[in-house]
């Protein structure tokens, strides 16, 4: 805390519109910063009281009538960045912002960068980086569920299950140390099976945070979803069904789709990216040909693939199999056996196929147009992603938060690996600390100035 109360006695007043750009009734401007308060009294000639707006009216340096508007004062530390904070409220066009923001300049006060307010709220302790994150991901929430999650990444959810197990790995680092530090003392010695028992629940939860957040993760990116098959086979039917509108035509004749149609949906509260193609087939045809090229290069980006057959011709299945191998590997794929109308099968989920590649994808018999199977392909889908359903738990979360959670697993496991081998505390010892660093850099415990600089740019100007 000393250096950061040392770095506010120099830090520079920041200023930027917090409300979008454009025309609208009202527009917010905000001052962060040891000179906001002294700035703002020169802009209206009145003395603003904490937390109480004042009916005032902001003028240039020259003297001339800007506006007239509302003022809040937030005295630090009781403020989002925890320094002084001024927030003018103006008429909402984009002349008078302009000139309320030059004036403000002119003062004394400078431009912030893109999350400029966000990262001094954590630089002082009012939130830490998952928080901080969260305040990004809340604006940009695409769904009401991803907008849900992320308030309660914002709220402290995601970051109190992090410090529970960095509290669990810190209370066996203890043990461990002491033994280390103090053999020849009477300090409790650990055995083999309860440091066993601690690292096997330590991983379990560190496993379930994993899935957890990568549920998070869902909720944050979405996933870009791709429909794939033979002409005829039901794809733009299927999109139809998932958009819940007419966004792709659907005809008996081959080759009626000729290029990549795509669409936002959600499901289940997570974003979809879909994407309907082409059919996949030999062609003479120029136009489909080209089409068929756009199907294989969004297959090559595609996170995941839902291959739709015609259930009256499983022989197609093995051919594109076959041909697109290289394109489906590494990829989550589902397989649909489509129009059972007409076949007289029901609606199941079948044994996973066996792919030429290696591995094993599910697989449904479904009716896309008699909306037979669709329920059971909605919750295939979902365990295809990798979502775990936390009901009223469901925090947000980011690809880094993540990455580390894996890392801190992984040391885990390399430590608890070792100990059974060699039974040396030392390297498990070294393992617990790089696992605790890992889970500190998610909430900026632990960090470096360049994962700052790339997390906070990312945000919009005003936050």
């Amino acid at each position: 805390m000393l250096w950061r109360n040392i770095m506010n006695h120099n830090i520079e007043t920041i200023v930027a519109e917090a409300t979008p750009k454009g025309r609208g009734g009202v527009a917010v401007v905000r001052l962060s910063g040891p000179s906001a308060f002294a700035i703002s009294e020169k802009i209206m000639a009145h003395t603003l009281m904490p937390r109480q707006a004042s009916y005032v009216r902001f003028y240039a340096p020259d003297g001339a009538l800007i506006d007239q508007g509302i003022a809040l004062y937030f005295k630090a530390p009781h403020s989002f960045t925890g320094e002084d904070v001024v927030e003018l409220q103006c008429h909402g066009g984009p002349i008078i912002v302009d000139y309320l923001l030059e004036t403000v300049l002119a003062h004394g006060a400078r431009m912030a960068r893109p999350g400029e307010f966000s990262e001094r709220a954590f630089l002082n302790d009012k939130m830490d980086l998952v928080q901080a994150e969260a305040v990004a991901d809340l604006i940009a929430a695409s769904t009401r569920r991803s907008a849900e999650a992320a308030l309660r990444s914002l709220d402290g959810a995601f970051s109190l299950k992090i410090k529970h197990l960095v509290a669990e790995l810190i209370h066996l680092r203890v043990f461990i140390e002491a033994t280390l530090d103090f053999p020849e003392e009477d300090v409790e010695m650990i055995e083999n099976a309860r440091v066993r028992e601690a690292l096997a629940l330590i991983l379990m939860e560190c496993e379930h945070l994993q899935a957890a957040a990568h549920s998070g993760l869902l909720l944050q990116e979405g996933v870009h979803l791709v429909l794939i098959g033979p002409p005829n086979a039901g794809k733009s039917s299927l999109m139809n069904h998932l958009a819940a509108q007419d966004v792709a035509i659907v005809s008996d004749i081959p080759g009626t789709t000729r290029d990549v149609l795509k669409e936002k949906i959600s499901l289940r509260g997570i974003p979809i990216y879909l994407l309907d193609t082409a059919g996949l087939r030999q062609s003479t045809d120029v136009i489909e040909g080209e089409g068929i090229r756009r199907t294989e290069r969004a297959m090559h980006q595609a996170e995941c693939i839902v291959l739709l057959v015609d259930d009256a011709h499983p022989e197609d299945l093995r051919r594109l199999l076959s041909e697109y191998e290289a394109l489906l590997l590494g990829r989550p794929l589902l397989i649909l056996f489509n129009k059972i109308d007409l076949t007289g099968q029901k609606a199941v989920r079948l044994a996973d196929i066996a792919l030429p590649q290696g591995g094993f994808c599910p697989a449904l018999k479904v009716s896309v147009k008699m909306r037979q199977g669709l329920d059971l392909l909605e919750e295939t889908l979902l365990d295809l992603f990798g979502w775990v359903n936390e009901a009223e738990g469901q925090f947000i979360a980011r690809r880094r938060h993540l990455d580390a959670l894996k890392r801190a697993e992984y040391a885990l496991k390399k430590g608890l690996h070792i100990y059974q081998q060699s039974a040396q505390l030392e390297l498990l010892a070294e393992e617990c600390r790089l696992a605790q660093e890992a889970l500190n850099e998610i909430t900026g415990a632990f960090r470096a100035d360049d994962l700052l600089g790339a997390i906070f740019s990312t945000f919009c100007i005003g936050k």
